[in-house]
């Protein structure tokens, strides 16, 4: 039998504000645990929560980005439950009245092109986090994530493979950054996202009974975990047996998802609206001016560049993956870059050196102008290529001095064509063979002899200069 994976996403997105959603403390990541709480994130009896308004913003923007219908009278709802990492038992979030609906995300993969429906957008607050200690058996709670803004994103079940799941958290996540709403980095918990997934025969058209595997970090453990909760289902079902209603988590040192507890249902949450916080009535001007302050996104940007400066469809992907990359891009094309060169820099070794380093293009501390001059020098004939690839990567960490930093190391590219006469003739004296092989027609020789010459010159040489005149010498 042929089988058809089906699934849908639940993403959480941490938003970037600086303080929490319902009260001061700081959103700051990576602090002592316990040190960014109150009475309000904890749960306080007594405690009155206030709704952030940047929050709403970042909520609506997103929603608006997301081709969504923004719900004019919303509010929010008490989810109970009760976990060690959620002092008060309970989670403000939105049920009945999420701020938006109905949106979509348009996705390419090999297979082509498709279109992800979104059920729902809303607004909740975050729970704390578990530290588990393998040496003492020990469990420890850490409030600080406790109350920091998340927006939920919830798909219909639409997709049916992992690289459409892959393309479509890369679009979500190329979106939210261009609104600046949250830096989704996934190695600190911005973006979380639990896969819904059930199995079915092809063709069938009733939906099979659905697992969910929770807070996967990454793309690769997004992949991953549908790969094998599928053909675990399917293992299972053409075994004889029955898929069982429940929430998984994904074990990445056994690359396998496991149990953790049966699938809760709504009315377990027992939910009822918030009675401490009045219910959000947006009015049409509000709405109009978020939509107006909307950014360039990603797509848009990339329709532009292919049509302003003629940059392949590649290029133009690679350099608007990242808000960080797109400005940088521009910022060079005003100081005088031309597009491809400045194109070309940002895919080799920018993206390089970020790679190397697990870096965002947002934590760089290399500029614009730095680069700038760095190819301003190529272009000008005062370095070769492959030298200005070792100041760069020599700069980059820094942001250092590139003018300096040449004059320093003696760098600068020889244009002399009387020293690199010389050096040619000298490295055609002391290999006579590998000239004889490349006049009898063997042309890797004349690489060697090349590589020679730019050892003799110290990298320095002008290898285009170089090429003419060794080519000129072997004439003779």
């Amino acid at each position: 039998m042929t089988w058809e994976t089906v699934i849908g996403l639940e993403t959480h997105v941490e938003l970037a504000t600086r303080t929490k959603i319902f009260c001061s403390c700081t959103t700051e990541f990576g602090s002592p645990p316990n040190t960014h709480c109150c009475p309000v994130c904890t749960g306080m009896p007594g405690a009155l929560p206030v709704l952030n308004r940047r929050v709403l913003e970042f909520a609506v923007k997103a929603g608006l980005a997301l081709n969504c219908s923004i719900t004019r009278h919303s509010g929010f709802d008490r989810k109970n439950y009760f976990y060690p990492d959620l002092p008060k038992a309970y989670q403000i979030s939105q049920l009945y009245l999420p701020i938006a609906r109905n949106g979509r995300v348009d996705v390419r993969t090999q297979a082509g092109d498709k279109t992800i429906r979104i059920h729902e957008l809303h607004m909740e607050e975050d729970a704390g986090k578990l530290a588990h200690d393998p040496a003492t058996g020990l469990t420890r709670v850490d409030c600080n994530r406790c109350g920091v803004p998340l927006i939920e994103i919830v798909t219909q079940p639409d997709f049916r493979t992992a690289e459409e799941v892959t393309a479509y958290l890369e679009a979500l996540k190329e979106t939210l950054q261009y609104l600046g709403v949250s830096d989704c980095k996934m190695q600190e918990g911005s973006l979380r996202c639990d896969v819904n997934l059930s199995v079915r025969p092809a063709g069938s058209g009733e939906l099979g009974t659905r697992t969910e595997m929770k807070n996967l970090g990454s793309f690769r453990a997004v992949a991953r975990a549908i790969k094998y909760e599928a053909a675990r289902q399917i293992q299972l079902i053409e075994g004889g047996g029955r898929v069982v209603q429940e929430t998984r988590r994904w074990d990445e040192d056994r690359n396998a998802s496991l149990p953790m507890r049966v699938k809760e249902n709504a009315q377990d949450y027992r939910y009822f609206p918030e009675p401490d916080i009045p219910p959000i009535r947006l009015s049409e001007e509000y709405l109009d001016a978020l939509r107006a302050a909307q950014p360039e996104l990603a797509q848009a940007k990339r329709a532009r560049y292919q049509r302003e400066y003629g940059l392949p469809e590649y290029d133009c992907r690679m350099i608007t993956s990242h808000r960080a990359l797109a400005r940088f891009f521009e910022a060079l094309v005003e100081l005088g870059v031309p597009p491809k060169q400045g194109a070309n820099w940002i895919m080799g070794e920018v993206l390089g050196a970020l790679s190397q380093r697990a870096m965002e293009p947002g934590d760089m501390k290399l500029t614009p102008p730095t680069l700038a001059r760095l190819i301003a020098l190529v272009g000008e004939g005062r370095l070769n290529r492959n030298t200005a690839v070792k100041v760069f990567e020599a700069v980059f960490d820094r942001d250092g001095d590139v003018d300096a930093y040449v004059r320093a190391h003696g760098l600068e590219q020889v244009n002399d064509d009387a020293l690199v006469r010389e050096a040619c003739a000298e490295v055609l004296a002391v290999n006579p063979r590998s000239a004889a092989d490349y006049r009898s027609g063997k042309e890797k020789a004349f690489g060697f002899l090349v590589g020679q010459v730019m050892r003799e010159l110290k990298g320095r040489a002008n290898p285009q200069r170089v090429n003419a005149i060794l080519k000129e010498l072997l004439m003779q």
